[in-house]
């Protein structure tokens, strides 16, 4: 679960999306808003789907040459042989020897706002030519939106069966990388006002906020009641992680089940209670190259980024787990 998601690019400051406003809406599609909120012309996007026409007929021009010089025509947009060998081919600025540029659009769980916000500021001032514009949500309203021709190349989704589902609907290049794992905790106000005590009946009266089944923290959620034994009977499921935690920050709930790393940045914010056998219920984040990336290359740099080092002591610092 990790709401409405606004677009971000690293030059700002993100927000996550909708945090503690109201009750649990329906994402619609990918906005174009920068990390300050002020929307941007929906006609990039236009421009953005016909240069990727452009450039899919460009390659296809290309076959018939490429067969008559003794070379073979990958599978169009899998990429696999490059992914999982590790080897990414690059931008054409880097086979020159060039600085690589251009905009990259990732769409990632919510979960992951503030640390893929920090990465992308050092790939941009390590590469200043490139770009990184971000759509925060939760993990199933990002395939869906993939799934409906939403225009990203990169996917990072909270858990693997979501992303088994952007595989499955052929969005996906090339095989996933799980590149962290998080797990669920317990948080309050500060002060704990309803003196709720764990997955007990201390919940029993309090109003407790989860996030929705169809989304990873919901579905970790579900698990982690049934490993206790209890039911829970929440007020509010949320399409975020980030909704749920700004709800209790908000003091609009006496409870609520987040991913250790979103309580961890709340700080003060919020009191964690520790919840027994959340440590065994695992979610992996995978990433990959979206099929329609409009630079491979670029995607993969990012994809390298967030899985090399720098990128894990980021993850590591944050308090995910590393794989």
């Amino acid at each position: 679960m990790d709401g409405s998601h606004p677009s971000a690019t690293a030059t700002d400051m993100a927000t996550p999306s909708a945090a503690g406003a109201g009750p649990a809406t329906t994402v619609g599609p990918p906005g174009a808003m920068s990390r300050t909120g002020t929307s941007t012309s929906t006609s990039t996007s236009g421009r953005r789907l016909v240069r990727g026409r452009l450039v899919a007929a460009a390659a296809l021009a290309l076959l018939p040459a490429l067969a008559a010089c003794g070379g073979s025509a990958a599978d169009p947009g899998t990429g696999a042989a490059d992914w999982t060998a590790g080897t990414p081919a690059g931008t054409a600025t880097e086979a020159a020897g060039e600085s690589p540029s251009g905009e990259l659009t990732v769409f990632a769980a919510a979960s992951l706002t503030r640390v893929f916000t920090d990465i992308a500021e050092t790939l941009e001032a390590q590469h200043p030519g490139v770009r990184v514009t971000f759509s925060f949500a939760g993990s199933a309203d990002l395939v869906a939106q993939v799934g409906a021709g939403a225009p990203a190349d990169v996917l990072a989704t909270a858990d693997e069966t979501t992303m088994a589902d952007a595989v499955a609907a052929g969005v996906v290049a090339a095989e996933p990388t799980i590149f962290a794992e998080n797990v669920l905790t317990l948080v309050v106000p500060p002060g704990n006002p309803a003196g709720v005590t764990g997955l007990d009946a201390s919940l029993d009266e309090a109003h407790l906020v989860v996030c929705a089944p169809q989304v990873p923290c919901g579905a970790a959620t579900a698990q982690l009641a049934d490993r206790a034994g209890v039911t829970l009977a929440p007020v509010s499921e949320e399409s975020s992680v980030t909704d749920v935690l700004g709800k209790v920050t908000a003091g609009q709930a006496d409870a609520g089940l987040v991913y250790t790393t979103d309580a961890t940045a709340a700080g003060d914010a919020v009191e964690v209670i520790a919840v027994p056998g959340a440590a065994e219920v695992v979610n992996r984040y995978p990433l990959a190259v979206l099929a329609d990336a409009e630079d491979p290359g670029l995607a993969r740099l990012w994809v390298e980024t967030v899985t090399g080092e720098q990128g894990r002591q980021v993850l590591a610092d944050a308090g995910f787990r590393l794989p």
